[in-house]
């Protein structure tokens, strides 16, 4: 990707100082802005598809100011790139939150849910660290308790789990919100400077993965 070309896609983010910082490094830096895994990590996309995966946690404040741009870039992905968001679980409130989300996925209700969990926490200031508490809130929500309590001890979920774990251990993720592509690349707001220039910085991976590099 040139220079312009690469100056069209951060600007289409809306972050103008993501553009001018990084076009005055002269465009992302393998050990700098992003780093190239030793060990490839594993990769479940459709054959001719680019993975990419955001790592998260619903209690971090980051990926929740973070979530509006998120979707809005996820929206303009082209159709070879695969995105998925994986829960991490750096602890046992991780490992709820972790659970949570997968359970619900399994339901079907995660679209309906994951913006709603970030804003019962981060803008309600409600505690969904414990399974009653998230019981509660779910409830009030409309979701089947007795449903998303089986699913919760289920062997898919606890399989998503365990596979989330794998990924987080591959890519050496330490802190979120983090970005995978293509099972070879990694990058992050600390890498990147922020998490805007993160997302730009992604694409930027995206391409190179596209193009075999």
């Amino acid at each position: 990707m040139n220079r312009r070309d690469f100056s069209q896609w951060m600007a289409a983010l809306g972050g103008v100082a993501a553009v001018q910082g990084l076009q005055a490094q002269g465009g992302p830096v393998e050990g700098v802005h992003y780093v190239k895994l030793s060990q490839p990590a594993p990769v479940s996309a459709p054959t001719g598809k680019i993975e990419v995966l955001e790592f998260f946690w619903y209690g971090c404040p980051h990926c929740n100011a973070l979530e509006p741009a998120l979707e809005a870039w996820i929206k303009r992905l082209f159709v070879d790139v695969a995105f998925r968001r994986v829960p991490v679980a750096f602890s046992a409130t991780h490992e709820s939150h972790q659970r949570m989300y997968y359970a619900l996925e399994a339901m079907g209700q995660l679209d309906a849910m994951h913006r709603r969990i970030f804003a019962a926490i981060h803008t309600q200031q409600q505690r969904l660290d414990r399974e009653a508490d998230q019981v509660a809130f779910l409830k009030a929500q409309g979701v089947d308790e007795a449903k998303f309590l089986e699913m919760t001890k289920s062997f898919s979920v606890q399989t998503k789990m365990r596979q989330a774990k794998q990924l987080s251990s591959a890519y050496k993720i330490d802190g979120v919100p983090a970005f995978g592509v293509a099972g070879r690349f990694y990058t992050a707001g600390s890498l990147a400077g922020d998490n805007q220039r993160a997302l730009a910085v992604a694409d930027f991976l995206i391409d190179r993965a596209r193009k075999g590099g």
